[in-house]
């Protein structure tokens, strides 16, 4: 039997993307890291706010950061570290010290609510964290309630020379007031750390590419939240996957990429902070993308070659004035994530950058890349591409059967980057990968002729606002808190600015309750972007005969 008639799912791929990686080439990304400093350590690894850190220099720091876990904080392997701060000079150096000490890291929206953070805190295990003392006051109210010991704190400005540092802290402290007051016991100082670090012994922990990284929290493919267990193997074989793609039109130790998604989530973290990196690209941390006439300014004086966008952060930039002025003459790639990329924006930025939005599809589980569209210029918008080397998909029917080309059913997708499994949810896990390695998306898909696919219907409650996945079941689970609310159901609305916003649909216990209250309390319980822009109350909500929301129907 040939392998198509044994795999029916691979008769239609293009042979360009029938390439494969070697995820075994390094036996864990300490490796990776270590080779790549050394091979660029005089070139600029990361920059922020217009200081700049080399290969080198990022190495040195992460070592002490690794030795001051190990030997002051006495972190083993396998311990789980929060990392809780935007996009800073000091999240790799953190993240890359945690790696070395073979640490699992959790990394955390910094946006997060209380309630939020002290659910993914304590189902982690975590005992240390490391963050921005801009959000130490909301993990003052809920330190108690989980296994956290050693709270690292760090200020934006901590890895600016002294003058620097002092003036962008003060501002931010005294003039822009955004330090909320907290009395935290006992935290640690990230500069005294980094200098206690230098000082102290360090043991390397011998790690295998199978062992833990990342505990990355994902509402996943049912929409409960829980955390996705992606392996050093999972990282290195996406980072391999991506830089096959890449290389096809980037130059390795020449490239200025422009980090301005957040390197907590998965897309920028495995793409940027290892890809690219790791590709001895100078990548510029951008810590507030919402500041567009900033972030504009900093695209003139950079000048970059690669930009890492989700669809309504282009859109946004092109919206404003100061783009059409914009000479962004060394671009050459640009890619989207994260969330759906609309036709318009893609459109609109190739006439104005003389540059295509590349699309791409993936998801947590599988750190993140499942599949790409070419960087050769071939256009295929409204398609997520073809897979990724080393990466089969296929699409099913409801019992698993490959359904005829050109029809639609669920995207399977199998290859080295899908995760071990949820973090204690065994249950969940059995839910959504197959005994023999398959990852179940939910997402409804059909390849074409030429072995392109394209997303027909994405995971059928699951909301996406500005690349930011929000899980109906979360919204409404907060406002049933509240007890004037008899019943609720949360669905997602077309919206210009991010793609979709949450409209969140309530039956009235009480009949006083008001849209301002509705929103004033969610907005107590959940990260801004997961909030109701609309709310609709109504006397009764459709439902299954066993009580099930029929949220299609809101839809």
């Amino acid at each position: 039997m040939t392998e198509t008639q044994n795999k029916p799912w691979l008769k239609n791929y293009a042979p360009s993307m029938q390439k494969t990686i070697d995820p075994d080439q390094i036996q864990n990304l300490v490796e990776l890291i270590d080779q790549t400093c050394k091979k660029f350590s005089s070139r600029t690894a990361f920059s922020n706010m217009g200081f700049e850190m080399t290969f080198a220099e990022i190495d040195e720091a992460s070592k002490k950061m690794a030795a001051f876990y190990q030997s002051e904080l006495k972190l083993k392997k396998g311990d789980r570290i929060v990392m809780m701060m935007p996009n800073l000079l000091q999240y790799p150096i953190a993240l890359f010290g945690a790696v070395r000490a073979g640490l699992v890291v959790v990394n955390t929206n910094p946006l997060y609510t209380a309630t939020e953070m002290q659910k993914t805190f304590a189902d982690s295990g975590a005992t240390a964290i490391v963050i921005l003392e801009n959000f130490a006051d909301k993990l003052e109210q809920i330190i108690g309630q989980t296994s956290i010991k050693h709270v690292v704190v760090t200020e934006i400005g901590d890895c600016f020379p002294t003058i620097k540092r002092t003036l962008v802290n003060f501002v931010i402290r005294h003039v822009k007031k955004m330090v909320p007051p907290n009395n935290l016991q006992n935290t640690i100082r990230f500069r005294d750390a980094l200098a206690r670090g230098a000082t102290l012994p360090f043991k390397a922990p011998e790690i295998v590419n199978t062992d833990l990284l990342f505990l990355q929290y994902t509402g996943g493919t049912t929409g409960v939240s829980k955390a996705a267990m992606l392996t050093h193997r999972n990282l290195i074989a996406n980072m391999y996957q991506m830089l096959e793609i890449m290389k096809t039109k980037l130059t390795e130790g020449d490239e200025v990429v422009i980090a301005a998604l957040p390197l907590y989530h998965i897309f920028c973290l495995t793409v940027n902070c290892f890809g690219l990196f790791s590709f001895g690209s100078h990548n510029i941390l951008i810590t507030n993308p919402k500041d567009i006439p900033a972030f504009i300014k900093t695209l003139e004086k950079t000048n970059p070659s690669v930009m890492i966008v989700v669809s309504t952060l282009s859109a946004a930039l092109m919206n404003h004035p100061l783009f059409a002025s914009l000479k962004l003459t060394r671009l050459k790639a640009t890619v989207a994530g994260g969330m759906a990329l609309k036709r318009s924006v893609a459109d609109e930025w190739k006439k104005r950058t003389n540059t295509p939005i590349i699309e791409g599809y993936g998801l947590t589980e599988a750190s993140p890349l499942v599949s790409c569209n070419l960087l050769d210029g071939s256009d295929r918008i409204g398609t997520i591409g073809l897979p990724a080397p080393s990466t089969e998909i296929r699409i099913v029917d409801e019992n698993g059967v490959d359904v005829a080309l050109g029809e639609s059913g669920e995207l399977w997708a199998r290859g080295p980057q899908v995760m071990k499994g949820y973090w204690n949810k065994p249950e969940e896990t059995a839910k959504t990968l197959t005994p023999d390695g398959w990852l179940k998306t939910g997402d409804i898909a059909a390849m074409d002729v030429d072995g392109y696919f394209k997303i027909m219907d994405r995971k059928k409650d699951m909301i996406i606002v500005s690349g930011f996945n929000v899980y109906p079941n979360e919204v409404e689970e907060a406002i049933m808190q509240n007890p004037k609310v008899l019943d609720a159901a949360a669905i997602g609305v077309e919206d210009a600015h991010s793609g979709e916003v949450v409209k969140l649909f309530i039956v009235k216990r009480d009949a006083s309750l008001t849209e301002e209250e509705v929103k004033k309390y969610c907005r107590e319980k959940l990260t801004a972007y997961k909030c109701p822009k609309h709310v609709e109350f109504r006397p009764d909500l459709p439902k299954t005969n066993v009580g099930k929301i029929l949220r299609r129907e809101l839809r």
